[in-house]
């Protein structure tokens, strides 16, 4: 069954929000990490997120795809150059990186691609 992502992303929004409610400290632990992670640097946001692209395709984390497409496009990564990162998955993961990169990966762009235009 095909998967919606922008549903996908809310929901991960909207869980790590709720579980804020409860185990604030975790979840601000988190956050801090991928604002450090992410802070620009040596290496720019667009190539931290692309590089991001490609280890969620690797470890097959459906939300994690969802997330950093998202993001990568929001950092102004173009289609080609997600696909790309994603190809480098792909030599690393083989099949199981190539039907994620071709399903949820894909119709990740396909649908926030005009958020970023």
């Amino acid at each position: 069954m095909k998967k919606d992502p922008r549903e996908m992303l809310n929901a991960f929004l909207g869980g790590l929000q709720d579980l804020g409610t409860t185990n604030g400290a975790h979840v601000e632990a988190f956050m801090n990490l991928l604002g450090t992670t992410y802070a620009p640097g040596n290496l720019d946001v667009k190539t931290k997120e692309l590089i991001s692209v490609a280890v969620a395709a690797y470890n097959r984390c459906e939300y994690c795809i969802v997330f950093h497409v998202f993001k990568a496009l929001e950092a102004g990564a173009t289609r080609d150059e997600i696909m790309e990162a994603a190809m480098v998955a792909v030599a690393f993961g083989g099949g199981p990186s190539m039907a994620y990169s071709v399903t949820l990966l894909k119709d990740s762009l396909d649908e926030f691609e005009n958020d970023f235009k």
